[in-house]
């Protein structure tokens, strides 16, 4: 326990031999650490779990992740731990709350960054549901535009084909009905369109004529008609349409297990709209209030520091930081003193020396001129 204890304080940013000193200030400090620890190892799962599908489907994906996310939980465990140790209990409560904002401001931010990718993986199955929507809708509208140039770009082509097929389904009509015309002049019915007198006459003859005709045009359009079908699928060949098809269960599958950061997070944000595009007041809220969550777990330590009454442990690090700088003060001044007499004695060393340089110079000059 006494490991744990140590540890806890060294997350809080605690001068641990200060501390020690006043045991009423030790679950305090042992709280405020334990969740500066825990908001770190949420960034580390948090930041791990992002950067494991920005390198999805490579093999190295896993060894990213986890080296990610021990450099951002550290980094997040450092910038908790200095924002929670800079706060000082010294000013007024208005003064206290000035000092905090920016820090507060940063915690708020830590703390969006850190439960997005949580919240990725919390509604991982309602993603993917409307990964998979979103991708066979893109799918149908590509399909859809592909038809639409290519009945656009072959339209003098389309209209002649129905122009054939409409030609052929009247063929195959006047056709049915002519057979059944020339029946009924072998067999002698009388009719509006048969002579009723019984043989091979002249009006049989007549309306085998035409049947043969019509026969040779339905040979003649068939036949254009299969030209044409074939040119036209040919040409949906090329434009794509052929080999363009909506996606199967197992490869909306495929491709929701593929899905970037980006698109996940996209769809985060469209399970807060239901299908006519208003507002899903349910999952908006689920969602936001796990981020709410994050948040506040991110201030939660400044908040503890700003609301909890002044202890001794606050004075006495006061106290050791106004010693700290009365000594700092003082070694200023010791080395100004020492400074100031050692350049003294530099001074009266080279002026000493300059003087014993002139004085036998002097000498040297004055008996050189006496010897002359």
């Amino acid at each position: 326990m006494k490991k744990v204890t140590r540890f806890f304080w060294f997350c809080s940013g605690a001068h641990i031999d200060t501390l020690k000193k006043y045991p009423i200030e030790h679950n305090k400090y042992i709280g405020i650490g334990a969740t500066i620890f825990f908001t770190a190892l949420f960034a580390a799962l948090s930041g791990g779990y992002a950067m494991y599908f920005v390198f999805s489907g490579s093999a190295f994906a896993v060894g990213f992740a986890i080296l990610f996310g021990l450099l951002w939980g550290t980094a997040i465990f450092n910038m908790d731990r200095y924002i929670v140790s800079s706060i000082n209990k010294e000013g007024s409560t208005n003064q206290q709350i000035l000092q905090a904002s920016p820090r507060i401001l940063l915690a708020i931010m830590i703390g969006i960054v850190i439960s997005r990718p949580l919240e990725l993986k919390i509604f991982d199955k309602e993603i993917r549901g409307k990964l998979k929507t979103s991708y066979l809708k893109g799918q149908q509208r590509k399909i859809d535009t592909l038809q639409k140039t290519y009945q656009g770009k072959y339209a003098m082509e389309l209209g002649k084909n129905a122009e054939l097929k409409k030609e052929k389904d009247s063929l195959e009509r006047d056709i049915n009905r002519s057979r059944f015309q020339l029946n009924q002049e072998v067999f002698g019915d009388k009719t509006n369109q048969t002579s009723g007198i019984t043989g091979y006459g002249t009006y049989a003859k007549q309306k085998e004529a035409v049947l043969k005709e019509k026969q040779d045009r339905l040979k003649t359009v068939t036949g254009d008609m299969a030209n044409m079908e074939e040119y036209l699928s040919a040409r949906k060949n090329y434009e794509g349409l052929n080999s363009t098809k909506l996606f199967s269960d197992k490869q909306l599958d495929s491709l929701a297990n593929v899905a970037g950061f980006s698109d996940r997070n996209w769809a985060l944000g469209q399970l807060s709209y239901n299908e006519k595009g208003e507002r899903d007041l349910d999952t908006y809220l689920a969602i936001s209030f796990i981020g709410y969550l994050f948040i506040l777990f991110e201030c939660l330590p400044v908040f503890v520091k700003l609301m909890s009454p002044k202890g001794p442990y606050d004075v006495a690090v006061a106290k050791i930081a106004e010693a700290n700088v009365h000594l700092a003060e003082r070694d200023k001044e010791r080395d100004i003193a020492v400074t100031d007499n050692v350049y003294d004695h530099h001074l009266e060393t080279d002026v000493d020396k300059r003087k014993r340089i002139i004085t036998g110079q002097s000498e040297y000059d004055l008996g050189r001129h006496s010897y002359d």
